[in-house]
């Protein structure tokens, strides 16, 4: 049940493994990263944020106005 494969195959194709984990760990590092930047995100999604706090303070307004108008 001996291998014909020298250990020097194994050794290279395990380097090359650790090689691809270690960009892979980074890689998801970094993504991570860019996904949990608040500032960014804060940039990116500020005025659709506005917009929706907007509408729903003007609907939450009419409808609470509703409550105290005498009809």
């Amino acid at each position: 049940m001996t291998s014909s494969i020298p250990y020097e195959v194994y050794e290279q194709r395990a380097a090359e493994q650790r090689r691809q984990l270690h960009n892979s760990v980074v890689e998801l590092r970094r993504t991570v990263k860019d996904k949990l930047d608040v500032r960014k995100n804060a940039r990116e999604h500020l005025w659709p944020a506005a917009g929706a706090v907007a509408v729903l303070g003007v609907v939450l307004g009419y409808g609470l106005a509703g409550f105290f108008v005498r009809e």
